[in-house]
């Protein structure tokens, strides 16, 4: 009966990750469809370009509580400790590979969408060990400091793994624990691999404060007058200049030639 039950739970937290909260959101904010936008992705990143910062804030607390959920729902009917870590696993592949997200690729094959799994991952994280978000800063930097998607993303685990580590060797978490962030960096790094590809290659989107910078330097750019431009203003002024004294000069020899005819 018990087999039952946990088989159960992972397949609750499968099911709930697979609920593709930013395609909801950015459907009901703007009437597009997040996956024809950019990378194409229902998370956080993808829903903060396709319909603003709030609604991908909106997305990633609610990618956030798939996995946070999958582990409360978890220890709330059993005491199986693998059952704790594989609910926010299962709800990570929910979120990556989404059952409501089914469609027919190029092949004809079958293929399931959804997020790069970051945020659920966090939630997962969260869930096991609330401790884990005094590592909080170190995403934040990632994503607003680095500015990649991909790192930011692979960060979460890294920093989940990190401080799961030590909190077993302070005998505050059990060795498990780690098991679950190893899982998800695999996991992430599997959705990611465009990104890490584009990333090498120098084609990786920014975010954070870096599509900030460079909008304020076309700003002051737009603002300022171009170096050819001040060029043409001050050959324009030369011109001109050039012209007053000559038309000056002419008027001079004008007045002369009045003078001796006179």
């Amino acid at each position: 009966m018990q087999l039952l039950i946990d088989a159960g739970v992972i397949l609750l937290a499968y099911i709930f990750g697979s609920i593709p909260f930013g395609l909801l959101i950015v459907k009901l904010t703007t009437g597009q469809d997040v996956r024809k936008i950019a990378s194409g992705r229902t998370g956080g990143t993808n829903v903060m370009r396709a319909a603003g910062c709030w609604a991908g804030l909106a997305t990633a607390l609610f990618d956030i509580l798939k996995g946070a959920g999958a582990v409360w729902v978890a220890r709330a009917v059993t005491n199986n400790i693998w059952i704790e870590v594989l609910a926010p696993i299962a709800a990570v592949l929910g979120h990556n590979y989404s059952i409501f997200l089914a469609e027919h690729n190029v092949n004809g094959k079958i293929r399931l969408r959804g997020g790069a799994g970051g945020a659920t991952a966090a939630g997962g994280a969260i869930g096991l060990q609330w401790s884990v978000l005094f590592g909080l800063p170190i995403p934040i930097f990632m994503f607003f400091g680095v500015g990649y998607a991909s790192l930011t993303t692979l960060s979460i685990s890294l920093t989940a793994i990190l401080l799961f580590t030590v909190l077993y060797l302070l005998g505050r978490a059990p060795w498990q624990y780690i098991i679950y962030g190893g899982a998800t960096l695999l996991i992430l790094l599997w959705a990611l691999r465009p990104n890490i590809r584009a990333l090498i290659e120098g084609r990786e989107r920014f975010h954070g404060w870096r599509p900030w910078k460079k909008k304020e330097v076309e700003k002051t750019k737009d603002a300022e007058p171009s170096r050819e431009t001040k060029q043409d203003n001050m050959v324009e002024a030369q011109r001109k200049k050039a012209s007053s004294k000559k038309n000056k000069r002419s008027n001079m020899t004008a007045k002369k030639k009045e003078k001796q005819r006179r």
